[in-house]
């Protein structure tokens, strides 16, 4: 059987932390900035972490078992 290929948007969106969560980026944070305040945007530069009940479908798109 061929090898499992990652999909490439996941492979962009997502990293594997050492304790094999997953981390992520917010969204909101790429345009339209003028309207939000500066306590928003600064909230959105931190990563955050893929909620439980997704991590098995990211996973899986990133050939993790």
């Amino acid at each position: 059987m061929p090898k499992m290929k990652t999909k490439s948007s996941a492979k962009k969106r997502f990293k594997i932390t050492g304790t094999g969560k997953i981390k992520r980026k917010h969204a909101f944070k790429s345009h339209i900035l003028t309207k939000k305040t500066k306590k928003q945007k600064r909230n959105l530069t931190h990563a955050g972490l893929v909620h439980k009940s997704d991590e098995a479908s990211i996973k899986q798109q990133l050939c993790m078992k």
